[in-house]
């Protein structure tokens, strides 16, 4: 005879509190009751305020910049191992730090595989994340990943647009896969735009292969950091004769001076997700949350369940 599931429990790091809130109610539970005690000079200390032996823990957090969100989101881990919880799945909505999958210069880190190791060390026995910078990523990681697609919740949203001549768009050579896999499911066509950076953030140049005469774009990435990338292709597309463009990013880091680029650019509608809360509103943007998605899975690994169906593409 089986055992019975123990309760789901569910905790939030700070910087993801509300899409937290958002994924309990989903699944049918409410968040878990945590104190975090700060010191003067800054320092941190979380705290659960109620059992979790023996249970199946879900601690939900972005680990995107500052620092302070991905060392929340280790001490809650190591707590909830010290604290005997049974399994321990570590929910990021955005996995930070990311895009240092590779050594692309001599003497730099892979922070993404440190970061993989840390959250091991620190008690994760699975994660859950979504639209990883790069899909290897999931191969840092000695334990079960649940990499999620924001394309689930995305194309119903573009397919309610009923957009005609629909062009898909990578605004990067790295995102032709991802594009060619909405263009797939949207029977659309694609084109890319092939860039040159001057260095991190900055575009030299930027050139685009395919025709968009007379095409409504929608630009297709994983995240929106400085949307300096996004601009400038929006633009450009404008330029060679595209109707309109749209963009679609999954994770809004939306750092420096993104929102003034995004509001004075040819952008008709940025679409993200709530994976990362904005910091400010902005009519161009429109907020699509995940938290259903995350709760239909973090529901299905709790009771031993295929997620195979939650994967579009």
């Amino acid at each position: 005879m089986s055992k019975p599931f123990t309760e789901a429990k569910f905790f939030a790091c700070s910087q993801s509190t509300e899409l937290a809130e958002k994924i309990a109610a989903h699944y049918g539970a409410t968040l878990g009751n945590i104190i975090t005690s700060t010191y003067s000079d800054g320092e941190f200390q979380p705290s659960f305020e109620e059992s979790v032996r023996g249970s199946r823990v879900f601690i939900i957090g972005s680990t995107h910049p500052n620092s302070d969100h991905l060392m929340e989101m280790l001490l809650m881990l190591d707590a909830a191992k010290r604290a005997s919880a049974r399994h321990i799945t570590a929910v990021l909505p955005y996995y930070g730090w990311a895009r240092q999958d590779r050594k692309d210069k001599p003497r730099v880190p892979i922070a993404a595989k440190l970061i993989a190791k840390m959250l091991e060390t620190a008690g994760a026995t699975r994660i859950i994340t979504m639209d990883l910078h790069a899909d290897q990523i999931q191969g840092f990681f000695e334990k079960p990943v649940d990499h999620l697609f924001a394309s689930t919740i995305f194309l119903p949203y573009l397919q309610k647009l009923n957009l005609e001549n629909l062009t898909i768009a990578s605004p990067d050579m790295g995102g032709s896969k991802r594009a060619y896999a909405y263009s797939k499911a949207l029977t659309s066509d694609v084109v890319i735009c092939y860039k040159q950076r001057a260095k991190a953030n900055v575009i030299s140049h930027m050139e685009l292969i395919g025709d968009v005469t007379g095409k409504n774009v929608v630009l297709v990435d994983d995240m929106v950091d400085t949307a300096g990338t996004l601009t400038k292709a929006a633009d450009l597309m404008i330029e060679r004769g595209a109707l309109s463009v749209r963009a679609i990013c999954t994770h809004p880091i939306l750092s420096g001076t993104a929102y003034e680029r995004i509001e004075n650019s040819k952008l008709e509608e940025l679409i993200v997700t709530d994976s990362i809360p904005l910091k400010q509103e902005s009519k161009k943007i429109k907020v699509v949350s995940c938290a259903q998605l995350f709760a239909s899975v973090m529901t299905k690994v709790h009771h031993n369940k295929s997620i195979s169906s939650e994967f579009v593409m």
